[in-house]
């Protein structure tokens, strides 16, 4: 017991250290208000029904709008939501709540907000309207806040071109019951309004000829754990190559990585595709990365291939309990 009341002594100041600035009958509210939100976010997750978690996220979505109605709710971390992910962008300007609702074991989909930073403390909040159910090529399409690729964003990359700020945002996406996928998009404020894609990933370093995309998708076989993410020394997003399990390329479903890596590298404005990272900044091909699939001569080992299929997603996302589970 003691060690529980140390701990919510050292979370409750912490809160209190990032929430400086906001009034003391303001932090109570907010406090509150996070009460109820973590008992609805666990239950979007946890529902049994389909309709239980439809009303939990109803309830979640009305009650923090009203949280963050609240005067400077900007630097109010509910860091207690641990099934929402609260991520700020890293100048400040702005953060983004993103959290997803199975439907069924097929259907998922995500749901957020942008909350931007204002002088005077009020709500300028956009909601994120997840449209990739009725966009047909979500790999080069562009929208604003209501017509949304949705995705569990787990880290914002900055980028700055012509003096304007580029944010380059990571997701996950559980998809469906097949295939999961990995997303890179780029977001951008056009006329104090955002815009997300556009053609910010280039192949013209490419061997091959390919055109530019509007976001990067990464889908690949269930519960396979591909990486995508960010190095900050490389000063480069790293992306694990897929390759066939059964030789169908084609089939999403079949992809696992298979220890290789390519990437993107920010030049003018735009990601240029790099077809071999550690070629780059390792002699002789001698590589750091995990144990690779394919051996000297490029043949699949089969059983490093299973061994791979095992791994965890970088960014799990808890499923809702079926009836009868613990």
């Amino acid at each position: 017991m003691k060690k529980q009341a140390l701990l919510f002594l050292l979370s409750f100041i912490s809160t209190l250290c990032f929430a400086q600035g906001i009034e003391k009958t303001d932090l109570r509210v907010l406090i509150q208000k996070e009460d109820s939100l973590k008992k609805y976010a666990v239950k979007i997750i946890q529902g049994n029904e389909a309709d239980h978690r439809f009303n939990a996220d109803s309830m979640f979505t009305r009650v923090l709008v009203r949280a963050l109605r609240t005067k400077n709710s900007f630097y109010y971390p509910f860091d207690s939501l641990q099934t929402v992910s609260i991520l700020y962008s890293p100048d400040s300007v702005f953060r983004i709540f993103t959290w997803q609702m199975v439907i069924n074991e097929n259907v998922i989909r995500q749901h957020g907000a942008i909350q931007m930073k204002t002088y005077d403390g009020s709500l300028k909040l956009y909601p994120l309207i997840d449209k990739s159910d009725v966009t047909t090529n979500i790999a080069d399409t562009t929208g604003n806040h209501f017509g949304w690729i949705g995705a569990i964003y787990y880290k914002i990359i900055v980028k700055k071109s012509s003096n304007q700020s580029y944010y380059t945002l990571l997701g996950f996406d559980e998809n469906n019951i097949r295939s999961s996928r990995k997303i890179i998009e780029v977001l951008n404020f056009i006329n104090d309004q955002p815009l997300f894609g556009g053609r910010y990933f280039s192949y013209e370093d490419d061997a091959v000829f390919k055109s530019a995309q509007s976001r990067y998708i990464m889908e690949y076989k269930k519960g396979a754990g591909p990486r995508l993410n960010y190095d900050k020394e490389l000063d480069m997003i790293i992306v694990e190559h897929l390759v066939s399990e059964n030789n169908q390329p084609a089939k999403k479903w079949t992809l696992v990585g298979d220890g290789d890596y390519e990437g993107f590298k920010w030049k003018n404005g735009k990601w240029v595709h790099v077809e071999k990272v550690f070629d780059l900044v390792t002699p002789d091909g001698q590589a750091p990365v995990p144990v690779p699939l394919r051996d000297p001569a490029g043949n699949l080992d089969e059983k490093k291939l299973k061994g791979n299929e095992e791994e965890a997603p970088v960014t799990p996302v808890a499923r809702p309990k079926g009836k009868g589970e613990n």
